[in-house]
């Protein structure tokens, strides 16, 4: 079950860029300190760290280099602390006639362990457009971006969860990495990359490297004539945006090098035409796609914006086969403790689609464990396991108890 939350929000980035300029951003370490390592945890690929607002609130952010501005997922958030707000927008979603208020709050404070920042400015929505909280299975309340990642060198050991934010000074990485030259264009960090497609045919991209995506790859196929979508592929919903959920086709190509490190048979999404805003012109840089946590969180990635440098080591995860949502569902937690699982989504064809499981179901078991001893990290965990395990459900559809089994199957 992968859901990727991209760049769905540019239109409104542009908006405050102005107003983010006027205020000095402001992290810096803990006195004394070169550098700070901070514990993080990962939901779907995505790096989840601890955030004070202005000294008082504790929230969790989405630690994202594809995002400028910090971003707060929903108003209440900052009602509570009485923040004001310079500016309202009321934006009409793409694609959509579903409009989307934000307001922009300046000079606010963001505390992570060892690190201490002022003078922000944050891009606060009505409410959470994405449902970032309820997909994740987990309390998120905002996105943190280019203000950290242009300040420091920031490491990300996706094996041992721990995020190592240093001065930037002399920097050279301890151990086998391998340095990559990186541009940073509208504050986002460009890499080229080498794609093998279905047909053989071998392509250098630029690719955004996008923490904040929790997909593997996605692939613009307007971006270059060359790029056809494979014949084998699989409809279905890539992502959340502000207007609702990203559509497109879900594929293998024979391979993915950047640098040395070569991915064999990758999972790649191709984004439906007009599914999305046009990731091409997405702050006026073009690009032929995205790398996103499911690729990242085989390496150790340190970046470098200052020098433009990105370094990678592979890890024990990096000859992990690549699947797509072998069960077919797409679950959403909901509640207050999020320890109710709705599915949203059944893919056609899809092995639990041929088992009779249905959208609106309730999760009440996953082999033989009630729902409440789940959440949605372990439920992702079971249906994502290996092909040909067998997956049994009890499920609550229309006031009565059903069960439903099947095995899981690769469809690509």
């Amino acid at each position: 079950m992968e859901r990727k939350f991209f760049c769905v929000l540019a239109v409104l980035f542009v908006c405050i860029h102005l107003s983010s300029a006027q205020r000095p951003l402001g992290f810096v370490l803990d006195e004394g300190k070169k550098k700070v390592e901070i514990p993080f945890e990962l939901y779907n690929n995505l790096i989840v760290v601890p955030v004070v607002l202005n000294g008082m609130l504790p929230l969790r952010f989405v630690v994202d280099t594809g995002v400028q501005t910090g971003i707060l997922t929903q108003k209440a958030f900052s009602d509570i602390l009485n923040l004001s707000y310079s500016r309202k927008y009321t934006i009409a979603a793409p694609g959509s006639e579903k409009t989307v208020e934000a307001y922009v709050t300046n000079n606010v404070s963001l505390d992570l362990p060892g690190i201490h920042g002022t003078g922000h400015a944050l891009l606060v929505l009505e409410e959470d457009y994405l449902e970032l909280r309820n997909y994740l299975g987990t309390d998120v309340h905002g996105i943190l971006g280019y203000e950290l990642f242009s300040r420091f060198i920031v490491k990300v050991n996706y094996e041992k969860k721990i995020l190592t934010v240093s001065l930037p000074g002399k920097f050279k990485p301890k151990g086998k990495f391998q340095s990559i030259p990186m541009k940073v264009q509208d504050t986002k960090p460009y890499v080229m990359a080498e794609i093998e497609l279905s047909t053989g045919e071998k392509i250098d991209g630029k690719f955004l490297m996008d923490s904040g995506a929790s997909h593997g790859l996605l692939i613009e196929p307007a971006s270059d004539p060359r790029i056809k979508v494979p014949q084998h592929t699989v409809s279905s919903q890539i992502g959340r945006g502000i207007g609702g959920v990203i559509t497109g086709k879900v594929g293998r190509i024979n391979s993915f090098k950047i640098g040395k490190f070569k991915l064999e048979n990758p999972i790649v999404n191709f984004p439906d035409p007009n599914s999305y805003m046009d990731s091409l012109k997405i702050g006026r840089t073009k690009r032929n796609g995205t790398i996103g946590g499911e690729v990242l969180s085989r390496f150790t990635v340190v970046f470098n914006f200052s020098k433009e440098i990105v370094y990678l080591k592979r890890n024990s995860a990096f000859r992990k086969k690549f699947y797509y949502n072998l069960s077919g569902l797409t679950v959403k937690a909901k509640g207050s403790d999020l320890n109710t699982f709705e599915i949203t989504e059944v893919r056609d064809q899809s092995a639990a689609k041929l088992a009779d499981v249905k959208v609106g179901d309730i999760i009440l078991s996953v082999n033989g464990v009630p729902a409440q001893e789940l959440d949605l990290n372990r439920i992702i965990g079971f249906f994502n396991s290996k092909p040909g395990k067998k997956i049994s459900l009890e499920l609550h559809r229309n006031g009565e108890s059903v069960k439903r089994s099947f095995f899981l199957e690769d469809q690509i």
